[in-house]
């Protein structure tokens, strides 16, 4: 079976056109091609499908072999792999995900893809939608006890659930794999949660660490990105645009007046292979 190794910002997938593959176990694919020992090594398994109110789809996997809505650098890399393949000559064509039809920009440089921008979308504010348990309308800078922490967080969904947590001390030595595990599993979070621990330069500048649900730490989350970006407006701590600087590279956000999320950054195309059935 043909694969295609690619990463948005170092947040890496393996990718596989399902018009040409036949995928019928994708859970324990992801789990047997994420494996960085023994398989190709990845943070999950995204297919390109036909999608059934666009003329793409993009499905997604996690590397414990959890289905996930949605992923901002996969969906750059999905972009990519449909211009870059000659799939579609459009420069800007829709995208069907879990959490909806997306829309994408391709920004081409001799014929190819070098950057891609995601309408990421409205972002979802509303407790029970998130989903959470025990609160009510919007979750902003409140307090959850963590361990031997308590942190203030706002709780995004961007498609998929996300706990973002603003921290004042060093972010490269900050703790992510101490209590992002446990945050992914709280009980507030019926479907577990991604976490964002993120330090604020100025209004227009951040930097980003993430524990994603389901993969552990990852370099990049575009999802995760889109959040901050949302929880910093609503906690007046940046502006509605913004760079964010992630362990495997920069993305650019800004949250419109139409209520749409803008996600723009890298998609790279690392290597192909063929996977031994």
């Amino acid at each position: 079976m043909k694969f295609t190794k690619m990463h948005g910002a170092g947040n890496d997938y393996v990718y596989i056109n399902c018009f040409n593959e036949t995928v019928d176990d994708p859970k324990n694919l992801a789990i047997a091609m994420s494996n960085r020992n023994f398989g190709v090594g990845s943070d999950g398994l995204i297919l390109i499908k036909p999608g059934e109110k666009a003329p793409f789809r993009m499905d997604m996997y996690n590397s414990d072999g959890s289905w996930s809505e949605m992923c901002g650098n996969g969906l750059r890399c999905v972009a990519k792999y449909i211009f870059d393949k000659g799939m579609t000559k459009d420069e800007t064509f829709p995208i069907e995900t879990g959490a909806g039809i997306l829309e994408v920009t391709i920004f081409p440089n001799n014929g190819e893809a070098e950057l891609v921008e995601i309408n990421m979308g409205n972002p979802i504010l509303e407790a029970k939608d998130i989903p959470m348990t025990g609160y009510n309308g919007r979750v902003i800078d409140e307090s959850l006890e963590v361990l031997d922490r308590t942190f203030q967080f706002t709780a995004v969904s961007m498609g998929n659930p996300h706990c973002v947590i603003f921290v004042d001390e060093d972010l490269d030595s900050f703790p992510v794999a101490k209590y992002g595990p446990v945050i992914e599993n709280h009980k507030i979070f019926p479907n577990r949660v991604n976490v964002e621990f993120v330090k604020l330069i100025s209004s227009k500048e951040l930097s980003q660490r993430t524990w994603e649900r389901g993969s552990g730490e990852t370099l990049a989350c575009g999802t995760g990105a889109s959040a901050v970006q949302v929880a910093g407006v609503l906690t007046g701590r940046t502006d509605r645009a913004i760079l964010n600087h992630l362990l495997g590279g920069d993305l650019y956000l800004k949250w419109d007046e139409d209520d749409s999320v803008y996600l723009k950054g890298p998609a790279i195309t690392t290597f192909e292979g063929d996977w031994l059935l």
